[in-house]
């Protein structure tokens, strides 16, 4: 009895992080929706433009957040050590640099605000009228 309290205990510290959803969002000149496709090939160096013709400017949450591991579970199936492969052999050839990257989720959204052609990712309950979601993953 005692184990299955602490495992109840322990899943109610746990189920507040697992029902956050990320949300990929878009500077609010930008296109109104984007596909998963569209945002993988954005976030892994297969294409520099948004649907609408615009150069793309992905922005990136640092290595170990949680709503980045959920967004690239989503979107790339990539997580964080096969990303900084990935990015490492990018810049080591020649082919490009990885996404800049934003503080949190706050400085994401502002950088996707100020930015025309930004995209991002934050988490749901963060979005305001700043930026537009363009895709729920």
């Amino acid at each position: 009895m005692k184990k299955l309290s602490l495992i109840f205990a322990t899943s109610l510290l746990v189920s507040p992080l697992a029902i956050a959803d990320v949300v990929v969002i878009g500077n609010t000149a930008g296109p109104d929706t984007i596909t998963n496709n569209q945002v993988r090939d954005l976030y892994l160096n297969r294409s520099k433009q948004l649907p609408d013709g615009q150069k793309a400017s992905p922005f990136e949450l640092p290595g170990g957040n949680a709503v980045r591991a959920e967004f690239h579970d989503k979107i790339t199936g990539r997580n964080d050590a096969q990303l900084k492969a990935f990015w490492s052999k990018q810049v080591f050839t020649g082919r490009g640099q990885p996404p800049a990257e934003a503080a949190s989720g706050a400085a994401m959204k502002a950088q996707v605000s100020s930015t025309p052609g930004a995209i991002g990712y934050i988490d749901e309950a963060d979005v305001d009228s700043s930026v537009k979601v363009i895709l729920t993953p």
